[in-house]
């Protein structure tokens, strides 16, 4: 099913202890950039974010922000790190006497207690960080899914879009044909009259002329250009249908537009020429859209 690199997840739960709020967004990129946005307590789980994010969300700019909120009474529980404020303490008043000032005491433990890991509040309980843990990544793969639903939804949209693009192209190109039926009597014409005092002269040399000739109709005729470029409108609807990506819809545009480029160069004829321009303009909308696709 096409995706687009577009998502956005969003999920929030309370658990006994705190809420744990998860925010993905995704956005267009060539390659796999993830941003992660964690509490400090959760750096060493860093990496498995990460590697969850890639396989599951697979390509695009990715940032995910993550938020524990304790509840009150998990707050009421928090300990004094007593040993590490002491030492922060000692550290602090140390300094100020070096600095050659007197610092109030009750200032410097109000900066002591801001200091990092100044409190107890984590799990000490090896089972029962995991078990916070679980409880954590449980929202984050629901966050993920969200996130996956959303491109899901993104992608559906787009190929709405593709396909009315791609029938566009298609309606031009029955108006080449009709063009291309009117363009051959005229080109003979005007080769005949180019031709017609040439063939009379006394230095006409038959077989020379017709291979000229063969040259001149092979290099205007584009009966082949247009039954290729049919063929990779059907193609490129074919894989809309299919489990296609991003890149594989980018390299058929690309051959849908080596065609049109050949039909506009080789066909010599002002309204098919306009015809070719109309259809460029819709292939550059396809292919703006192929650039946010999976």
């Amino acid at each position: 099913m096409l995706q687009s690199m577009t998502g956005f997840g969003s999920v929030q739960k309370e658990t006994a202890k705190q809420t744990i709020a998860v925010e993905i967004k995704s956005l267009n990129s060539k390659f796999t950039d993830i941003y992660c946005r964690l509490p400090k307590s959760l750096s060493s789980r860093e990496i498995e974010i990460r590697n969850l994010l890639q396989k599951e969300l697979e390509r695009g700019k990715i940032d995910i922000t993550l938020n524990l909120i304790p509840k009150e009474d998990a707050l009421a529980s928090t300990l004094v790190n007593r040993a590490l404020v002491k030492a922060y303490f000692k550290d602090l008043m140390q300094t100020a006497a070096e600095l050659d000032f007197e610092a109030s005491p009750t200032e410097v433990l109000r900066m002591a207690t801001m200091m990092p890991n100044a409190f107890n509040n984590g799990i000490q309980d090896a089972e029962e960080a995991e078990e916070a843990w679980n409880e954590v990544l449980a929202v984050v793969k629901e966050g993920i899914k969200k996130c996956q639903e959303f491109r899901i939804r993104e992608g559906q949209g787009t190929k709405l879009k593709f396909i009315e693009y791609i029938n566009n192209i298609k309606s031009l190109l029955e108006k080449v044909i009709e063009q291309d039926a009117k363009r051959i009597p005229n080109t003979r014409e005007k080769i005949q009259r180019a031709i017609g005092d040439f063939v009379n002269s006394e230095n006409f040399d038959k077989n020379r002329f017709e291979q000229e000739l063969i040259y001149y109709i092979e290099k205007f005729d584009i009966s082949e250009e247009k039954v290729r470029l049919n063929a990779h409108l059907e193609y490129f609807i074919k894989e809309l249908e299919g489990n296609s990506n991003g890149k594989k819809l980018n390299f058929i545009a690309q051959e849908i537009g080596r065609e049109i480029n050949t039909i506009g160069s080789k066909a010599n004829d002002a309204e098919i020429q306009r015809l070719v321009v109309q259809m460029k303009d819709e292939l550059e909308k396809i292919k703006e859209q192929t650039s946010n696709i999976l």
